[in-house]
């Protein structure tokens, strides 16, 4: 129900009805008499305490409070709100003479030309340049360059680089000349926004004592910002039939989740699933895409640089797509003409080789790197 207030105005024309009504004898209202004064002052003080029940109102329900305040309220049903993910991708180290090897450790850090953000170099175990005896990625005499995983120092959206924008290295690093990002950093997020937190509450209490799709998928949405996930039932990994067996295939946008994403996953989903179930919790498999195509750009651009911005396009939507999505052939030709009105045609275009539709299952995902996407 909601709460009828009036103003100032109306307060002040209702008490002197009333006074009017119930006096017996001849009053004096007019505007600045003693009595007149009394109701006007009877009237500011209502409207003050009516704009604190309207304030207690809004931080009291989650549908009108924010902030903090919704912090708060979430709080007594033990949800909180996600917090901010900070942007990854990978840099390149360069460098102009190539004799001898050198190292970038991973103390490194490199920031954007403006230098508003900066990135720290991380692990990774898998990158077959990564020396754990020497602390670093190795660049190999005769080689000119390495690639090497960064994360933002400080979590958030505005963490997401684009293309070309790291540029600098924090200090110096011996026998290293250059950094530059080829692809865009897409991935980092702010805190949870008030209206997805409020979504979350709603999808968290319809799953409440319910061993169902809905409440695991809720399990999983709480882990972390940003994660896809399909959920497979009765069925093995394989495809066959089993019943009371379900599996879940998760990705946090990189394709390739850790193993500690995929715990933390399946943690979530087992404090929520069925009894007598059983469950697993699987990466996807990317299906790796290549694209090569010609453009044609007006007069008074510079060619070298629309391929750039179609190269940056295709690389992004291509590493957008969600779990399971097909990457349309004929998609790839708008795309390329949605990344700048200076391309005017677009020819030879091939997917992996032809120019069939690249189809995924509900275990896979489609991915792609910059070295994949030929735009000439």
């Amino acid at each position: 129900m909601s709460i009828q207030t009036q103003d100032w105005v109306t307060l002040v024309r209702n008490q002197v009805a009333a006074i009017q009504g119930y006096a017996k004898v001849l009053v004096d209202l007019t505007v600045g008499s003693v009595l007149r004064a009394v109701v006007e002052a009877n009237a500011a003080v209502t409207v003050w305490l009516q704009g604190l029940i309207l304030q207690v109102l809004a931080i009291t329900r989650a549908a009108t409070s924010s902030g903090s305040d919704l912090d708060t309220w979430m709080a007594d049903f033990g949800l909180t709100r996600l917090a901010a993910v900070p942007a990854t991708g990978s840099v390149t180290f360069s460098r102009f003479t190539v004799t001898q090897q050198v190292v970038v450790p991973l103390t490194a850090v490199v920031q954007t030309g403006d230098g508003t953000q900066q990135f720290n170099v991380v692990v990774d175990t898998t990158n077959p340049a990564y020396s754990a005896t020497l602390g670093g990625y190795v660049i190999a005499a005769g080689t000119a360059s390495v690639n090497v995983p960064v994360q933002a120092v400080t979590p958030g959206a505005a963490g997401n680089a684009v293309a070309g924008a790291v540029s600098t290295i924090v200090g110096a690093i011996s026998g290293v000349d250059t950094v530059s990002n080829a692809a865009t950093f897409v991935n980092g997020a702010d805190a949870e926004p008030d209206t997805a937190f409020r979504s979350r509450f709603i999808a968290y209490v319809a799953s409440l004592s319910k061993a169902t799709k809905t409440a695991i998928g809720s399990a999983i949405a709480s882990v972390k910002q940003g994660l896809t996930y399909v959920i497979l039932e009765n069925q093995t990994y394989a495809g066959l039939p089993q019943n009371g067996t379900f599996i879940v295939i998760v990705d946090d946008g990189t394709g390739a989740p850790t193993s500690t994403l995929l715990a933390s996953v399946s943690n979530a989903v087992d404090a929520v699933r069925p009894v007598t179930s059983t469950f697993y919790v699987y990466g996807p498999v990317v299906v790796n895409a290549t694209v090569s195509m010609s453009i044609t750009t007006a007069a008074g651009y510079t060619h070298q640089a629309i391929t750039a911005q179609v190269q940056a396009a295709l690389l992004n939507y291509i590493n957008s797509l969600p779990l399971g999505a097909a990457l349309t052939y004929s998609r790839l030709a708008q795309v390329a003409y949605d990344a700048s009105p200076a391309v005017t045609n677009v020819t030879n275009t091939l997917l992996n080789g032809s120019t069939a539709d690249l189809p995924a299952t509900s275990l896979q995902v489609i991915k792609t790197t910059a070295n994949s996407i030929m735009v000439t």
